[in-house]
């Protein structure tokens, strides 16, 4: 396998789309043998996010942008974006919640950097919610998204 790619070889974008949230995905980790970070570029069109607004607890990105302009939402602050922006996004609590945004009117393309961890713990600040989650594929993973204010007792349901 070759450790590297040119990204304008990429060609196997994927889409998604969820009403103010699409963008255009290539994963490039796959491509070039990494094991210990995930490697992708995004494509946003005018006016899109990715993802809501959050955080993680384990793992740590890092985005450069590579085409366009936006905005990033980071903890109770926002920073306009241009090509060659880096971005850090560490693990931790609300205050590194994180959300890039293509407020301008032609397409945002970034790359992302991310830590490759088998579990991870993510907090959503607008909706109040989190998951919680394991990698694996089929059975072997695990994925539970829950509002906050659905916490329990730990000995909720537990038998005397």
């Amino acid at each position: 396998m070759k450790p590297c790619i040119n990204l304008d070889e990429l060609n196997d974008y994927q889409e998604t789309s969820h009403g103010q949230f699409a963008e255009k995905y290539a994963g490039v980790s796959d491509k070039i043998g990494a094991q210990k970070l995930d490697y992708s570029v995004t494509i946003l069109q005018p006016g899109m996010k990715v993802c809501p607004f959050h955080n993680h607890r384990v793992i740590e990105e890092m985005f450069l942008i590579l085409e366009g302009s936006g905005t990033l939402r980071f903890g109770s602050e926002e920073y306009p974006l241009k090509v060659h922006d880096v971005i850090a996004c560490p693990p931790g609590g609300r205050e590194v919640a994180h959300q890039i945004i293509n407020t301008s009117d032609a397409e945002l393309r970034y790359l992302c950097l991310s830590t490759s961890e088998e579990a991870d713990v993510c907090e959503y600040p607008d909706s109040n919610k989190m998951m919680a989650y394991t990698r694996g594929d089929d059975d072997a993973g695990f994925k539970h998204i829950a509002r906050m204010e659905q916490a329990v007792d730990y000995f909720d349901g537990e038998e005397e």
